[in-house]
């Protein structure tokens, strides 16, 4: 397209500008493919030269979206503690298909989930110490509901917790009963 930041430069071939602009994301960082068609777009780079490179890169393996989920799955869910449902929204979010990021979140099966929602809060339980039954468990189950976590799971793993450490069922939310 004339006029394009595609089109400027000693490099005008559309698919030269569309291949540069690919590898320096992909150098900063891994992308889905609809992380870098949205790139593209926004660089004004001929359609038919931007698909080009799309289907090249991912034949040659350097875009794969089925590889970007399960990384990304493996690394929030360690590093972050996030759930399955907040995984899923964060792919979908980066534009990987709704059959993709399914298998990709399946992996983690619903022990794991449980036992990294058992660990965020017996890392958060010291910091609710000395405060009312009711205020810990609503300050818990916020900060598991924002990493995606069910109601039942999270006041469950709450429950639990809130028992080893010395509190009294009776001193419990009626949510939790």
């Amino acid at each position: 397209m004339p006029g394009s930041p595609a089109s400027e430069g000693p490099d005008a071939d559309p698919e030269a500008v569309a291949r540069s602009i690919c590898l320096r994301l992909l150098t900063m960082a891994p992308r889905t493919r609809a992380q870098l068609a949205d790139a593209l777009r926004r660089r004004e780079v001929p359609q038919a030269a931007a698909d080009a490179v799309l289907a090249r890169f991912s034949e040659v393996g350097l875009i794969d979206d089925k590889a970007f989920a399960d990384a990304w799955v493996t690394s929030r869910h360690a590093g972050r503690g996030l759930a399955r449902r907040a995984l899923a929204a964060e792919l979908r979010r980066r534009g990987v298909d709704d059959d993709t990021v399914r298998d990709a979140v399946d992996r983690l099966d619903s022990e794991e989930e449980a036992e990294t929602a058992r660990r965020l809060v017996a890392r958060k339980l010291p910091s609710t110490r000395g405060l009312p039954g009711p205020v810990r468990t609503r300050r818990l189950a916020g900060m598991l509901a924002r990493k995606g976590y069910s109601s039942g799971l999270a006041f469950r793993i709450i429950r639990e917790a809130l028992e080893a450490d010395g509190l009294d069922s009776t001193d419990l939310p009626e949510e939790l009963d």
